[in-house]
């Protein structure tokens, strides 16, 4: 059986601090690998006018997660899944030997009583958070953390997430890194031009 745990997000663009927190959650739950679901759009975000056309994001994604164990994909577009529990229903349907664990950042999980069905969610996977400077104290104060502390796991038993029974949450802390994608393109507002490359998907 595989490993694998899921970091979904625009990626608009993928940065550095997307590949540390991969790599230190890659060790931390002793993954095989990580796979990036590059969104094709967010449903939180429909108003964002910012947003990089989906092959730009991904080739950023591709470019940043280039020698390490992960792997950058624009799967949810070819699933024709708009919602997170859309996408992991099938992608366990379609993987049946990969075990998958959700990997969020803490400014996600502040929000995630917003996330369509994100009870289930939790049901169906589960979930390690991972602290993000500036959102830790939103995210334990969150709606979604007040039904999800009960279901908290030890951080020191981490690697053992196979066998926890569902709904099963984790709380990972990492060094900080302060890059946003809001920053970077703030800074480079020209960042698609210098990017390019082929759609990579899982294997079957």
């Amino acid at each position: 059986m595989t490993h694998v745990g899921i970091l979904g997000g625009s990626f608009n663009p993928a940065h550095r601090g997307h590949r540390g927190i991969t790599l230190s959650a890659i060790d931390a739950l002793a993954l095989d690998e990580a796979w990036w679901l590059v969104s094709p759009g967010n449903p939180l975000k429909d108003a964002a006018n910012d947003m990089a056309p989906l092959p730009a994001r991904l080739a950023s994604a591709r470019r940043m997660a280039r020698r390490a164990p992960i792997r950058e994909t624009d799967i949810e577009a070819r699933l024709h899944t708009r919602y997170t529990l859309d996408t992991i229903r099938k992608l366990k349907r379609r993987y049946p030997k990969i075990r998958f664990i959700w990997l969020m950042g803490a400014d996600n999980l502040a929000d995630f009583h917003r996330w369509k069905n994100w009870r289930q969610i939790a049901r169906e996977v589960p979930i390690a958070v991972i602290a993000r400077p500036g959102y830790d104290g939103r995210a334990l104060a969150a709606p979604a953390m007040g039904w999800l502390r009960r279901f908290q796991r030890r951080t020191d038993h981490a690697k053992s997430w196979t066998t926890w029974r569902l709904p099963a949450l984790v709380l990972l802390r990492f060094r900080p890194d302060p890059t946003s994608a809001t920053g970077l393109r703030a800074k480079n507002p020209d960042w698609v031009q210098h990017v390019a490359g082929p759609v990579v998907l899982p294997r079957s």
